[in-house]
């Protein structure tokens, strides 16, 4: 299977609200390097980032706020109601995306490399250049209450976002290893350490 790299990396995914980024942190905690695609992006479209000037020019100063990064909440609005604007903003961040996601994996440390991608089924780049793909599951109930309770969000503004996403059908279509995070944190430990010990092994770092 061809990989971002040579070594033995995981694509993890999950829904938001499924606690993707406390099971990332959890294989962190355990000596993997994490590639946040999500943190990526947001230095891209920081102030001064790479991504600032092409999104300047496509979309208008209007999208670019006073600090000189991306306006998200404007660009998030936009893009929800006019697909060629999403189409636009990806043509402009997956490259660069993709080319900063493989220059951390090239010089991480770690005993094997996990991408975090919110994303990577919606990508559809990615199963395939990872050596596995890991899915992080709950119901989708869950989901909901968790994100309304964490961003203050109303139900239809989350149901919104979740539509928007791979459907949890299609991301457990797609995964290698799944993780299930429908009761509380207590139980993830026990399940990452699990895995860790088997990619060591697969990675031979055992």
């Amino acid at each position: 299977m061809t990989s971002l790299t040579e070594r033995f990396t995981i694509g993890l995914t999950g829904g938001i609200g499924s606690g993707k980024t406390t099971v990332a942190n959890l294989f962190g905690e355990l000596g993997a390097s994490l590639v946040d695609t999500d943190a990526i992006a947001h230095a891209l479209t920081a102030p001064e980032g790479l991504a600032i000037a092409p999104i300047r020019a496509h979309f208008g100063d209007e999208f670019i706020d006073a600090r000189g990064a991306m306006d998200r909440a404007r660009m998030r609005q936009h893009v929800f109601s006019h697909p060629n604007a999403r189409h636009a903003l990806e043509a402009i961040l997956h490259p660069l995306i993709r080319s900063e996601t493989v220059r951390q994996a090239e010089v991480a440390t770690g005993s094997y490399v996990i991408f975090v991608v919110p994303l990577l089924v919606e990508s559809g780049t990615w199963v395939g250049r990872a050596s596995r793909i890991l899915v992080v599951d709950c119901p989708e109930q869950v989901q909901v209450a968790r994100v309304m309770q964490r961003n203050g969000l109303q139900r239809d503004e989350v149901e919104a976002i979740m539509a928007a996403q791979a459907s949890r059908q299609a991301r457990l279509a797609v995964a290698d290893d799944v993780i299930d995070n429908g009761g509380d944190n207590a139980a993830l430990p026990e399940q990452v350490n699990a895995l860790h010990a088997r990619y060591l092994a697969l990675a031979g770092k055992a």
